[in-house]
């Protein structure tokens, strides 16, 4: 392959930029113009150019502000192989390039002695003919695997397609469990006469491979190495499957427990072909605290903190205490408390299932009822995917209320559970995927109270219209529903409300709910609850305008049946983003209903949905 001399690096091009940086700077001009620009006669597809300057370390330098002549010529020495690299990924193998500083091809200024001051840089491109595949050949592929339709002849000879094709084919050995494939040898040539690549890449399978043991370095881990293999379960005596690998690095890693997770496969095989893992973890800080807060204009300020203690007991698991004060200021009956504990520990009922032990104690000072309550229970969650998991558990729940029907003692055995899949690209601030969120809490009666079940959908939905995220279409629909127990029989906090910041902004908090009669209301059996948010982002910043409009529906009934009563809010919001996820700050007034009027102003940290 021939190229023109100005495309040529030379052999201390790394000396080069070292040397520069050290000599010393004089009085310089700033840069005045940076122009990029096709040889005469070469047309633009509209998109070689942007491609060009989207790669070009001159340009990276002027969008850096880095403009002293001595990393602007170092950019434009380095920018000729930059440049070719760039057009040999669009196919394009015969280019020129020139690079040209107040008139001098920066290529033959020497290097010892750089220009003092530079105004004006003008990179010429003559791209040449796009090059198509002449031959393109992988060999030996596994059964089954195919070459990507863009590596055939007749097709753009891009580079990236060519080391592409060349990875697949030794990923697709790796997943037939051949370990230990790599590229064997390469024959790629451009015929210059024709514009055609000529690649032939010979690949080396090697022997089909098995999971051996798992070593473990435990410098940097208090966690057993027994206890480690255990919760990444390799398949020892297994034929060697990536996935299998990734599966227990994942497992490791959502322990919480691990900053560093590192699988490394053994050079060498052992005599009957397996191939060892060692694992290199390095522990996350045993402790960790964190606060947040929360203001409503009607429900007050809500403040939470937790703490969390990991590893606690050498075994991967850990302890998270919280605690909730809501209410503060506001207009929601009173002050709410709740303090929780919830110890985990992985891999007890399987590799993909955790166990955990809960309590909790909470008084409820809300509009239509005063609860004090505690809770115990034990469970298990299950990893089914990375996108779908599930919980269930068994509880005890004591309970002493205090509302319209009079002051009752309940005592229930509860069965909690949820599947949830969510498959958002970002948990903090979601533009695109969905979530899905389904529980069910049958409860047995032991004293007091009815027996019955709740049930509870969330379904979430995101879809983005602009270019990383710039306008975002945000949905989500709710559906809640007691069965089995009558409103008097069912705890009151199983019960559904609808208005304030988790269900209908602008409507007051709770301010839906079932008219008993004679000035007493409770809860309903039965809700629906929609919500839709427009987020547009303004312009490179951080922040964003949101319009948004929400709706309730509660009904007595426990499935919807249109005879329960609704109301809606709308407003507008803006959020300004941080490493924790958006900050939030919602103005929201009533549509339709007779629960509210005014505005109503909710701020907050994360997205409302």
């Amino acid at each position: 392959m021939t190229t023109d001399f100005t495309l040529r690096r030379t052999a201390f091009a790394s000396a080069l930029a070292i040397l520069i940086a050290a000599m010393p700077s004089s009085p310089a001009k700033a840069l005045e113009s940076l122009r990029f620009q096709l040889a005469a006669g070469q047309g633009d597809d509209g998109n070689l150019l942007d491609e060009i300057r989207g790669n070009s370390l001159l340009r990276l330098a002027e969008t850096d502000g880095r403009t002293e002549p001595q990393d602007l010529f170092a950019a434009a020495q380095a920018d000729y192989q930059r440049i070719v690299e760039t057009l040999y990924a669009v196919g394009h193998y015969g280019p020129v390039v020139r690079i040209v500083i107040d008139g001098r091809e920066a290529a033959l200024i020497p290097p010892l002695n750089p220009p003092a001051r530079i105004s004006s840089i003008t990179v010429t491109v003559d791209p040449g003919p796009a090059f198509r595949f002449g031959t393109a050949r992988i060999a030996p592929l596994p059964p089954g695997a195919a070459l990507a339709p863009d590596f055939a002849t007749g097709k753009i000879a891009r580079s990236t397609v060519v080391r592409s094709a060349a990875l697949q084919g030794v990923i697709d050995w790796r997943g037939a469990g051949h370990a230990k494939a790599d590229v064997a040898g390469q024959d790629i040539t451009a015929d210059h006469a024709t514009s055609k690549l000529n690649a032939d890449i010979t690949l080396a399978p090697g022997p089909l491979v098995r999971f051996g043991r798992m070593q473990v370095n435990a410098e940097g881990t208090r966690v057993s190495s027994g206890r480690i293999r255990t919760i990444a379960s390799l398949p020892e005596g297994e034929i060697f499957d990536p996935e299998d690998l990734e599966k227990s690095a994942n497992r490791l890693r959502r322990t919480g427990t691990f900053r560093s997770v590192l699988l490394t496969e053994a050079e060498t095989l052992g005599p009957d072909g397996s191939m060892d893992i060692t694992a290199t973890l390095i522990d996350e800080k045993p402790r960790r605290i964190g606060a947040g807060i929360e203001l409503s204009s009607f429900e007050g300020v809500t403040l939470e903190g937790f703490w969390l203690h990991r590893n606690i007991t050498g075994r991967a698991d850990r302890l998270r205490i919280e605690g909730k004060i809501a209410g503060l200021g506001g207009n929601t009956g009173g002050v709410d408390y709740k303090l929780s504990a919830r110890f985990e520990r992985p891999a007890v009922y399987g590799p993909d299932t955790k166990g955990f032990a809960f309590a909790e104690v909470a008084r409820e000072d809300e509009p239509d009822y005063r609860q004090d309550k505690g809770t115990i229970g034990i469970g298990a969650s299950r990893y089914f995917s990375d996108t779908l998991t599930g919980e269930l558990a068994v509880a005890l729940r004591f309970s002493q209320i205090t509302d319209a029907f009079g002051r009752r003692d309940f005592t229930l055995l509860t069965f909690p559970g949820y599947l949830e899949s969510d498959k958002r690209n970002d948990k903090l601030n979601p533009t695109a995927g969905s979530y899905i969120k389904a529980e069910l809490t049958p409860y047995v009666s032991i004293r007091g109270a009815g027996t019955g079940g709740r049930l509870l959908l969330d379904a979430r939905a995101y879809r983005d219209f602009g270019s990383e995220g710039r306008f975002v279409l945000a949905g989500r629909a709710q559906l809640g529903a007691v069965a089995g127990s009558s409103i008097a029989d069912t705890p009151p906090d199983y019960l559904f409300y609808s208005g304030g910041g988790g269900t209908v902004r602008g409507q007051p908090y709770q301010s839906l709910n079932v008219d008993l009669g004679g000035g007493l209301s409770s809860g309903g059996r039965s809700f629906v609850g929609v919500s839709g948010e427009l987020r547009a982002r303004l312009g490179e910043s951080k922040f964003s305008l949101v319009g948004f409009a929400d709706a309730g529906y509660i009904g007595a009934e426990s499935l919807y049946d249109g005879t329960g009563k609704w109301h809606s809010g709308a407003g507008l919001g803006v959020r300004y983003d941080t490493v924790v996820g958006p900050i939030r700050l919602d103005v929201a007034g009533p549509v339709g209903g007779d629960t509210g009027s005014g505005l109503q102003v909710y701020i907050g940290i994360g997205q409302a949905f």
